[in-house]
């Protein structure tokens, strides 16, 4: 039982701290146009061409010879 005197404070600290991060975050524009960051990962993709072939880790190796 005595636990529960350090842990209900601590808890309440860490939930004043998660919300004024989140207030920050609203007050500063982290959260504007989440549309135009979506869409900005498609623009910046690098081009691939038909002789290229990449593996899962990013890693580019050659096309298997037929």
């Amino acid at each position: 039982m005595e636990v529960m005197y350090l842990l209900i404070p601590v808890s309440v600290v860490l939930v004043l701290v998660i919300v004024g991060i989140f207030g920050w975050a609203i007050n500063n524009g982290q959260l504007e146009d989440l549309e135009r960051e979506g869409g900005r990962i498609l623009e910046e993709a690098p081009e691939v061409d038909q002789h290229q072939v990449f593996t899962r880790d990013g890693r580019e190796e050659s096309p298997p010879s037929n």
